[in-house]
């Protein structure tokens, strides 16, 4: 499930750092004030839907594009970025990838990737990397079928909020899929399960932007290191969702513990 989504569903998380790791990883960076967060456009035609999103939007995108697979191999290529050594998760999970720990300040560790895997290892392996990875891939299966995403991540954004310019952020990755009936449920219960009920029967585009507020910090006391410190905070705050539908606005908020 996407980071957001369990946001969406369970805004108050008990013990964030222990249970829900793939959803609190997403706040180390964060201390106290307004921040822009992930930012997805949806388009929609006769026979095609795309999909633009920012970094931290690409395991949805992904997710959304192999759900409407239907041949039963794929190729994959691109970069697993991890914050621990998965190695074992990646053998189980049947790719072959080496996993190098980087020499730089920042501690990871990155596998290129190139592997023919199927749809199932694909949706198994997406949920999996959730917890400590970002899942950096392309595949291109059909013009209908197909995902693009760039294999750097980007520096968090300085901005205000209003400065934000959510067009050029959400260059990050791109997926298509068909416009069937199943595709576009599957896909607005992934994205918008919280802006379902008012979404008018035709649209063409949606750009859905999610903000955060955040307005208290607990840091644990039995820990010394600073920086270990700051990545098991727990924050407290808001999350401010805003739905752009054909150029009418709905916001939606969020008091959260993550």
């Amino acid at each position: 499930m996407h980071f957001l989504k369990k946001i969406i569903e369970s805004p108050i998380l008990k013990d964030p750092t222990k249970h829900h790791i793939d959803v609190h990883r997403h706040f180390y960076r964060y201390s106290k004030g307004e921040f822009i967060g992930p930012a997805l456009k949806i388009t929609k035609t006769n026979t095609r839907i795309t999909l633009k999103g920012t970094h931290e939007y690409e395991d949805l995108i992904l997710e959304a594009v192999v759900n409407s697979l239907s041949e039963e191999e794929v190729q994959i290529k691109g970069i697993l970025i991890s914050g621990n050594d998965i190695s074992d998760l990646i053998t189980n999970l049947g790719f072959d990838w080496t996993l190098k720990k980087s020499t730089g300040q920042a501690k990871n560790y990155k596998a290129k990737i190139l592997s023919i895997t199927d749809k199932e290892t694909l949706l198994e392996s997406i949920e999996a990397f959730r917890k400590t990875s970002y899942y950096l891939i392309s595949f291109n299966v059909s013009p209908t079928c197909k995902v693009t995403t760039k294999t750097s991540i980007p520096q968090p954004s300085k901005k205000k909020i209003e400065e934000d310019d959510v067009s050029k952020r959400i260059q990050f990755c791109t997926g298509v899929l068909n416009n069937t009936e199943h595709n576009l449920r599957t896909l607005l219960d992934l994205v918008i399960p919280d802006f379902k009920a008012e979404l008018p029967e035709k649209w063409k585009n949606i750009t859905i932007t999610n903000n955060y507020k955040i307005t208290d910090i607990k840091l644990p006391e039995d820990i010394d290191n600073w920086g270990l410190k700051r990545i098991l905070a727990i924050r407290k705050g808001k999350l401010i969702r805003s739905l752009e539908i054909d150029q009418e606005i709905i916001e939606k908020q969020y008091n959260f513990v993550v």
